[in-house]
């Protein structure tokens, strides 16, 4: 069995920008929200932190930054992962000499490897950290997919721990967790199937929601994970409508739209994501209002 990175709630969290660049006094605010309310690690520079559209130096200037916040009060785990293997191991190399507790890589997009290509780019990174490596699977975004077989693969690598899997596929959950087993831990990459690949052996979930409801989503996983199924359900469905209305448009546009409705300072996302649309805008609100978040 190998050790998992943590249980529980894991914020995607936003990259709060200004014109200028990154806006690091917001980031410290909301690095403390989180932990305040209760989120068991920080993911940072992934997609919800528009990793795309960050330069190395600020993605550097991030990492190096959120760990010396955090201070080890709870993980913080790095998004390093990218198509050009070469660059990913350095980013990862430099996400380890600052002390960041664990790695979330994407699958190489665009490129299209095979199968085979996945099982060596992966290897090849492993091999030159010593970091714990999440997997993340999102192929609606990245054109590729890691196959279970291919997850089996992987899991024998000792420092490949987990899977974010944002597949939307169940029951291509439910042979990852048949093949691997604890090998490979398993975490939930869509905020309104928690519950759905918990009972499939999951241990969490990486959440979008959780910027702005850490203690919610932290609640409704280790309810879940103590037996408290009702109670836990009932979590999952109250939240399915804001759930919906954070991806009414592509993420992280809504999220961040929600943050500057509750009085943060996230900025706007960078080009080419543009604002949310005054409907979405005014649904969103409705939503968050049901919840008491504004």
């Amino acid at each position: 069995m190998k050790k998992n990175l943590f249980i529980g709630c894991g914020t995607a969290l936003v990259t709060p920008f200004t014109k200028d660049g990154i806006n690091f006094e917001e980031l410290k605010k909301l690095l403390e929200f989180q932990i305040e309310q209760g989120a068991d690690s920080i993911i940072i520079c992934g997609t919800t932190g528009e990793s795309s559209t960050m330069s190395l130096e600020e993605k550097k200037k991030v990492i190096d930054f959120t760990v010396q916040i955090v201070h080890k009060r709870i993980p913080v785990i790095s998004g390093t992962g990218g198509n050009n293997t070469q660059e990913v191991i350095a980013l990862s190399q430099y996400a380890e000499s600052v002390s960041v507790d664990g790695l979330l890589l994407v699958t190489p997009y665009y490129n299209k490897t095979t199968q085979a290509g996945l099982v060596a780019h992966y290897s090849e990174i492993a091999k030159n950290v010593t970091l714990p490596i999440i997997l993340y699977n999102v192929p609606s975004r990245t054109g590729v997919n890691i196959e279970p077989k291919t997850c089996l693969a992987l899991s024998k690598i000792p420092n490949i721990v987990g899977i974010k899997e944002a597949s939307g596929n169940l029951s291509q959950v439910a042979e990852i967790a048949s093949l691997c087993g604890d090998d490979l831990w398993i975490y939930s990459g869509n905020d309104d199937q928690t519950l759905p690949i918990l009972s499939l052996g999951g241990i969490g979930v990486i959440s979008v929601l959780s910027n702005l409801a850490p203690k919610f989503v932290h609640n409704m996983v280790f309810d879940y994970l103590s037996g408290n199924f009702t109670l836990a359900k009932d979590s999952q469905i109250k939240c399915i409508p804001l759930i919906h209305c954070l991806f009414s448009e592509v993420n992280p546009i809504p999220v961040k739209a929600a943050l500057n409705k509750m009085g943060y300072q996230a900025g706007l996302p960078r080009l080419p994501l543009i604002p949310l649309s005054i409907a979405n805008q005014q649904h969103l609100e409705e939503e968050l209002k049901k919840l008491k978040l504004i």
